[in-house]
This record gives C-alpha cells, sequence and structure tokens, in this order.
C-alpha cells in the first residue's frame, strides 16, 4: 500500500481488456471500433487501455472539418514564408492567418484579403459545434449526465464571441483574433490598450478569478484523493459508506484546516461551476468591450472601481506654446 503515498502512481495493476458496460435498451450506441491495447506509459497518468472507440458520423465529420481548417491556416502561413519548410519552422510562432481587414465590414472579402480566414473560421467552428452534439449524444447513449458538453459549449461561447459574435457586433470581421500563437497574443494585448485596460472589466475580474479559483479546487480536490489513496480514496463512492477510512480522513482534515469541509458530491460541482464560468464571464466581457463600454478605465472611474491619477506634481507646459526668449547676437569668431 505505500506504493500509492507518492505524487506519481509506480505500481500498474494488469487486466484483461474491457470493452465498456452495455447500453440501455432503446439508444442508438453504433459500433465500437479499435480492438482494445495497453500502452505502460499511459498508465502512468491514467489508464494503461486504449480503446475501444466510437465516432460515428459526427465523430468522422468534425475531425475532417477540423482537418480541412488547420490545412487551410497551415498551408497560409507556408505561403507567407514563400513556402520555405525552413522558413515554417523557424518562424512558426510568429506566422499567422489575418482577419480581413476593417474596409470589408462582414462582406466576404476576396480569399487573400481574409477570405481564406473566414473560410478556415467556418470550418472550425462546425467543427468544434459538432464535436460538442456528439459529446451530448454519447452521455445520453450511456445514460450519463451531460455535463461534459456544457462545460465544452462555455468554451465554444468564447470562441464564437471572439471570432463571430463581437465581430458581427462591431460591424467588422477586422475585429477578429488572428489565427495564430503569438499573433493572437499581440491581439489580446493590443485589444487591451486600445479599450482602456481590459483588467479594468468586471467581467475579465469574475474570470480570472473563476480561472485561479478552478485550478485551486482541481489542485486542492486532487491532492485530497492522492493523499488518502493508500486507504482506497481514489473509490469515492465505496468511500462515503466506509467509515474510518480515507473519505473521513480527508474530512476532517479539511475541518481541522479550513473549518469545513466539501462532500464528494459537491466538490465536483464546485470545480465544475468555476471552470465553466470562467469562458462564459470572459465571453461577456469581450462582448461588452467596444458595444457598450469603450474605455473601462474610465468606465471603473465613472463607477468608483478605481481612482483616477492624484495631481502630485506642477503642470508642465507645452514646449511647443511657449515662446523662444530672445538670442544675443554671436560676434565674429565665437566671442559674445
Amino acid at each position: 500500500m505505500a506504493e500509492y503515498q507518492n505524487i506519481f502512481t509506480r505500481l500498474q495493476v494488469n487486466a484483461p481488456a474491457y470493452e465498456g458496460v452495455p447500453f440501455e435498451p432503446g439508444t442508438s450506441p453504433g459500433k465500437r471500433d479499435l480492438k482494445p491495447f495497453f500502452v505502460y506509459l499511459l498508465g502512468k497518468i491514467g489508464d494503461a487501455q486504449v480503446g475501444p472507440i466510437y465516432l460515428g458520423w459526427l465523430g468522422v465529420t468534425s475531425i475532417a472539418l477540423g482537418f480541412i481548417a488547420f490545412e487551410i491556416i497551415g498551408l497560409n502561413m507556408l505561403a507567407s514564408v514563400n513556402w520555405s519548410p525552413v522558413q515554417f519552422v523557424r518562424q512558426f510562432f510568429w506566422l499567422a492567418l489575418e482577419p480581413p481587414p476593417p474596409s470589408y465590414g462582414i462582406s466576404i472579402p476576396p480569399l487573400n484579403q481574409g477570405g481564406w480566414w473566414l473560410m478556415a473560421g467556418f470550418f472550425l467552428t462546425t467543427s468544434l459545434i459538432l464535436w460538442c452534439v456528439r459529446m451530448y449524444r454519447r452521455a445520453r447513449a450511456h445514460g450519463m449526465g451531460t455535463h461534459v458538453a456544457w462545460a465544452f459549449a462555455s468554451a465554444i461561447w468564447l470562441y464564437l464571441v471572439l471570432g463571430f459574435i463581437r465581430p458581427l457586433a462591431m460591424g467588422s470581421f477586422g475585429e477578429a483574433v488572428p489565427f495564430g500563437i503569438f499573433p493572437h497574443l499581440d491581439w489580446v494585448a493590443a485589444f487591451s490598450i486600445r479599450y482602456g485596460n481590459l483588467f479594468y472589466n468586471p467581467f475579465h475580474m469574475l474570470s480570472i478569478a473563476f480561472l485561479y479559483g478552478s485550478t485551486l479546487l482541481f489542485a486542492m480536490h486532487g491532492a485530497t484523493i492522492l493523499a488518502v489513496s493508500r486507504y482506497g480514496g481514489e473509490r469515492e463512492l465505496e468511500q462515503i459508506a466506509d467509515r474510518g477510512t480515507a473519505s473521513e480522513r480527508a474530512a476532517l482534515f479539511w475541518r481541522w484546516t479550513m473549518g469545513f469541509n466539501a462532500t464528494m458530491e459537491s466538490v465536483h460541482r464546485w470545480a465544475w461551476w468555476f471552470a465553466v464560468l470562467c469562458p462564459l464571464t470572459g465571453g461577456i466581457g469581450i462582448l461588452l468591450t467596444g458595444t457598450v463600454v469603450d474605455n473601462w478605465y474610465l468606465w471603473g472611474i465613472n463607477h468608483g472601481i478605481v481612482a483616477s491619477y492624484p495631481h502630485v506634481l506642477p503642470t508642465v507646459p507645452d514646449p511647443a506654446l511657449t515662446p523662444m526668449p530672445p538670442t544675443s547676437p554671436v560676434a565674429p569668431g565665437g566671442a559674445q
């Protein structure tokens, strides 16, 4: 049992491949593909079994459309470096597929003026939505709740606000985010500066609070279960009714250190809500920027969130408006 009393699991239990639970009568599960096999390294971080898997027409279509989107983005990046594989690798983090210029508004531009960006965005968006629908249908076929699909939908909401909903509200696809690693980070920095520092956006504040809060909650819960795994803490449902072992030790630990503890069920609801509310509130904050509020710093001053800079130094006159003093004539030879 001491094998489990460490951060990394060192012991793997080998068992026959498991095809999964039978489906409920009346559901449409589809045929499971890929004969199960085992990967030792995967067993170090989770379950070593790979497969079976079921894609169905939703999964196959989603993967195909996502592949088309990445091909469009990648080939445009490759074309921007004159089709040089060496330069593509060297400059990869700086390459981008840019949205249309603002002059095109929300019309469809030529391919080399943002049309490729629109096409890639369409295929990628469709791929993500189909994958979310697939997750929803798989959960229903297994008799599960649909929490995972709705969490994924929350992330899609933020993606759509950045690339589609807000640009439509602003009347220009030029407001959208470019495809690329550093270029999209540059867009974020320029976006914040343009609208008076996004840190004063209250929905951005909530989004960051839920981001850090969800990481804290997941770390606390993961650490607790690892800490009591020597008592079978990973079997959470069984431990609820098993007196004097993992669940009760974990509860007592948090009562001693924090004054209260979540239950085996409520801690997952807390973590789920914190994680889902991160992109949800972030999307609201982005959508309000430029459409409702033009400058978050001035908005923060008007609403008492941030104080204005105090006048602690004397006013500096504008040199362009200050008359120049008369100059003395210079004698020959430089002597005055």
